[in-house]
């Protein structure tokens, strides 16, 4: 499939070398600038877009006004920001000029909501912020790096194809993010899909402990208030490999739980404790809010990230919020994992999306899910693994049932989405998920016991963590020296379980053909290395009509 950008699609070579072409990528975003340095405002986030329509996109910055201005200081100067963007790199055919104010209010962070673009088209974008003194003291422009973005294709289209960067879990003390250098490389994909944990609210040394900590964080302790939840989001805009990854596609991102606290659900968290951090309501409060002046992300339907982009009449994609109305987490073990009385979803978003998913004249419904809506059993694990295991899957070591943070502890809202899916002849849905920190290819069964025997509702493709901890870090060996054992067990109980690695690290790309929906597993070879390589791993697909997943040979050219 040809690339939809004005630039070739990457061959196997270009892939090879995403290394060099990140950090060519990578260069114009230095941590400081000469006019900076002489107390012109600059950018020293890099700019983003996000959220794409058939006649738009949301672009973003964060404007540094003075030096004293940093993340979550609630310090500097108002400053008027100016954007445009051009179907060209060069600007000479710009489409589309405004203006918008970058204020403390905000952490100095501006979004403009374009509209009037042309559908399925490539465009360039960039904000200045005029009449800054350059280090010479003329009068100039500071001007932000060149962003590169898409718009999706018309309602009524039928391209021939999509291609999805798909990441999550990327945790800043635990590696580097070369995942985001290596999509950031590719020139063939039409957005990069973010599937939760964009950042974790930890102290430092706390998750991995200081032993393996790769790089500290800031602020050093686990974050709460509405300073430290933008503080974290400024560091990780530092990071060159991320500013590569958000100037050169589009993102489409949902939260999970740690753009919050662990297990977050809306009455709490696992590690949120009222009598010395606050209420949690406020907690909250600060964390979407933070995320919202952070993110390329349009708030949906109160405050949340629920909403729905479409792709022409090949795909919608629905995109789930699985922390903002959830019931608290049950016990392993305990029956009320069926109760009708609790939810995953909420009411409102589950009739949103069994209606959406009703009403799709589109080939195939993608869905966005930050937890894994796969039913997982385990059967006999030796203990030295089954210990670790249930560390990563946050079980309790003495018994491995299910993980009632997924939709395992919400089997109501699974079964009457999966019975809806029967009922109304809802074909060709694909689950994409992220959270578990390993990579999965699942047939979404009707009734897991008796599968295959019983049919299979849709298909679910489950993307690794970029760096946050899979087995083999917790255990602290080599790849494949123990997981072997444990996905042979989890694949003898779950017979809907294709493919499951819990050791690697790295991202999807997912393809869309009206005949194939594939996404194909690329690993990176030490996430403690900034030059990490990438290479790929494995493919599976699910054809049209089949609602099974089966192994593809190799990865989309």
């Amino acid at each position: 499939m040809t690339s939809r950008f004005h630039e070739n699609a990457p061959t196997r070579r270009t892939v090879v070398k995403a290394a060099a072409a990140g950090a060519a990528l990578a260069a114009p975003f230095a941590a400081t600038t000469p006019a900076h340095a002489a107390g012109a405002p600059a950018f020293l986030h890099g700019v983003a877009s996000g959220d794409p329509l058939p006649d738009g996109v949301l672009l973003w910055t964060r404007v540094t006004p003075n030096a004293d201005a940093v993340p979550g200081s609630g310090k500097g100067p108002d400053v008027r920001v100016s954007w445009e963007i051009a179907e060209d790199k060069a600007f000479r055919q710009v489409v589309g000029r405004g203006t918008v104010t970058a204020s403390a209010a905000s952490d100095h962070t501006v979004k403009a909501d374009v509209r009037g673009l042309r559908p399925a088209t490539a465009y360039y974008f960039r904000f200045s912020v005029d009449g800054a003194a350059d280090v010479d003291g003329a009068a100039d422009a500071t001007r932000s790096p060149v962003g590169r973005t898409r718009t999706t294709p018309a309602i009524d289209a039928s391209p021939d194809g999509l291609r999805f960067g798909v990441v999550s879990c990327a945790n800043w003390e635990a590696g580097f993010y070369s995942s985001y250098r290596h999509l950031a490389a590719r020139s063939d994909l039409d957005a990069v899909l973010h599937l939760g944990d964009y950042l974790y609210e930890y102290k430092t040394g706390e998750y991995p402990t200081a032993e393996y900590t790769v790089r500290e964080h800031r602020p050093v302790h686990e974050i709460v208030s509405l300073a430290d939840y933008r503080t974290r989001h400024g560091q990780t805009k530092t990071d060159a490999d991320v500013q590569a990854m958000q100037a050169a596609h589009p993102l489409i991102a949902i939260w999970d739980d740690h753009e919050f606290a662990n297990d977050a659900w809306s009455g709490g968290a696992e590690n949120h404790t009222p009598d010395t951090e606050g209420g949690w309501q406020a907690r909250q409060q600060a964390a979407k809010q933070a995320y919202f002046e952070w993110m390329p992300v349009r708030p949906s339907t109160a405050g949340t990230v629920f909403r729905r982009l479409r792709f022409g009449k090949l795909a919608d994609l629905h995109l789930l919020d699985l922390r903002s109305f959830r019931s608290e987490q049950s016990s392993v073990g305990n029956g009320a994992v069926d109760s009708p009385d609790r939810t995953i979803t909420g009411r409102a978003q589950l009739d949103w999306l069994k209606a959406g998913l009703t009403a799709s004249a589109a080939r195939w419904k993608l869905v966005g899910t930050s937890v894994m809506i796969s039913p997982v059993a385990f059967g006999s694990l030796p203990a030295h693994i089954a210990g670790p295991l249930a560390e990563l899957l946050g079980l309790p070591r003495e018994g491995l049932a299910v993980n009632v943070d997924q939709w395992d502890g919400y089997t109501h809202d699974r079964a009457e989405l999966i019975s809806h899916l029967r009922e109304h002849a809802v074909r060709d849905t694909v689950f994409l998920t992220g959270d578990i920190h390993m990579a999965w290819a699942n047939d979404v069964p009707v009734k897991a016991a008796t599968y295959p025997l019983s049919p299979s509702a849709a298909t679910e493709f489950v993307v690794t963590s970029v760096t946050s901890d899979n087995l083999d870090d917790i255990l602290h060996v080599a790849p494949d020296t123990l997981s072997t054992v444990a996905e042979g067990a989890v694949k003898a109980a779950n017979r809907h379980v294709r493919w499951l690695d819990m050791d690697r690290h790295g991202y999807g790309v997912l393809d869309v053909t009206a005949e194939r929906t594939q996404m194909d597993f690329y690993v990176i070879s030490d996430r403690a290395d900034r030059s990490a390589t990438s290479a790929w791993q494995r493919s599976y697909r699910t054809l049209t009509g089949t609602q099974k997943v089966e192994r593809a040979d190799s990865p989309v050219a």
